[in-house]
């Protein structure tokens, strides 16, 4: 018997409710000391033009 449902089709079939973009943000920005750090998070956006908004402040 053959397989009717891929472990693909289940993941697909999951997201369609999901809706927005999951991106990686790196910001750098300097430390007391002088040197440079970078600060990264995950963040979801409805499109990919809301990224130039996204305001990350170290928390």
């Amino acid at each position: 018997m053959a397989k009717k449902q891929t472990f693909g089709d289940k993941l697909k079939k999951g997201k369609e409710a999901d809706s927005g973009l999951n991106v990686k943000v790196i910001q750098g920005y300097r430390s007391e000391t002088g040197t440079v750090k970078y600060y990264e998070r995950f963040v979801r956006v409805a499109d990919i033009k809301d990224v130039d908004s996204i305001d990350l402040r170290k928390q």
